[in-house]
């Protein structure tokens, strides 16, 4: 079973008393596998290094990280210090991808605030390697204590991180027992992972080239995508701290798996090399859910890129026809079908 649709799985089977008490003995291991993760963990990111990641702060940067940062924002979006209160309240209210993030709520410090995300984002990974879902009562036991007013919003943040930076979307499953699963975004099926122990996942790196391959004209080059790289801290032959070595993942790992075609653009001397979108990024996703992404990002709508819009929506009426063509022709083959048997039951 693929791991987005395991760690989806709440335990509805168990009675309540056996449910509460395995979730005890969840509470305490993930507490422990928390308070136990060093800066020499190769699966989990530390809460500094999390706030340090540059693709953190691109929901505070208006032109998001797919190639259109203006210099003084790519500054910004490259800083690898941890931001303090107010630089922090700054960038948060300059985010309308996350208008309901504005501030750190009042009685909690920002850096108090942004440790407890880190923190959460830590689990949550724990927990989709595990493929094990998430509940409100475990964050609160082992991650919020006592800071419980403050859920709403710590949660909020953790889950725009998921989704930015690891290409993985939150949602509740379960809201009875508030049970939350984690799905790889956009219907792709592939999140990059060396192993269910081994790594991070990286489909957040693969949509933005998506992204940016699509708001390219379907092409991009290879400078182009390192270009956006460089803005989210992500350096050509630079061993990045949470997604590894990029280029090898990039122009081999993505093209094996068909999700990226890497060639030559033709006639180039010295020679260049371009992505386009492979196979299975076509079969799997569509360029308007890539927009929908992209906009998000900006804090807009698909709307605001009126060509890449325009050509997203003639992909979406197309693929709509191919659905209605396929199904007028298994109707038509099911309809000769029966003939064909009534006519052979007619003469016998």
């Amino acid at each position: 079973m693929p791991k987005d649709q395991e760690s989806s799985q709440c335990r509805q089977d168990q009675p309540i008393e056996t449910q509460s008490e395995t979730q005890g003995l969840e509470n305490a291991q993930g507490s422990q596998a928390v308070e136990e993760t060093s800066p020499s963990s190769p699966n989990l990111l530390m809460s500094g290094n999390l706030m340090e990641a540059p693709a953190a702060k691109m929901l505070s940067t208006p032109e998001g990280p797919l190639g259109f940062c203006s210099p003084a924002s790519a500054v910004a979006a490259t800083s690898s210090s941890i931001p303090d209160e107010s630089s922090s309240s700054e960038e948060e209210e300059k985010s309308p991808s996350t208008s309901q993030a504005t501030a750190a709520p009042e009685n909690m410090p920002t850096d108090a605030l942004n440790e407890k995300v880190a923190l959460l984002v830590n689990f949550m990974l724990l927990k989709y390697q595990m493929k094990e879902p998430i509940t409100k009562a475990e964050i609160l036991k082992t991650i919020i204590k006592d800071d419980e007013d403050q859920y709403p919003e710590i949660f909020l943040r953790a889950s725009d991180r998921m989704e930015i930076i690891f290409g993985l979307d939150v949602k509740e499953v379960d809201p009875t027992s508030h049970c939350y699963g984690l799905f790889i975004k956009l219907g792709l099926t592939y999140d990059g992972m060396l192993s269910v122990e081994e790594g991070v996942p990286k489909t957040g790196l693969l949509i933005l080239i998506l992204g940016a391959i699509f708001m390219k004209g379907n092409r991009a080059t290879e400078e182009e995508v390192w270009e956006m790289l460089n803005v989210m801290g992500v350096y050509r032959g630079k061993k990045h701290f949470i997604f590894g070595e990029p280029r090898e993942f990039f122009t081999k790992e993505l093209v094996k798996e068909n999700y990226l075609e890497y060639r030559q653009v033709p006639n180039s001397d010295p020679a260049q090399y371009e992505f386009l979108w492979g196979p299975r990024a076509h079969a799997e996703t569509r360029k308007m859910k890539v927009l929908e992404f992209v906009a998000k990002v900006h804090g807009t709508d698909p709307s605001s890129f009126p060509s890449q819009y325009e050509e997203a929506l003639q992909d979406e009426e197309e693929r709509a026809q191919a659905r209605i063509s396929v199904r007028a022709g298994s109707t038509s083959t099911a309809t000769e079908s029966s003939s064909a048997t009534s006519g052979s039951s007619s003469h016998t």
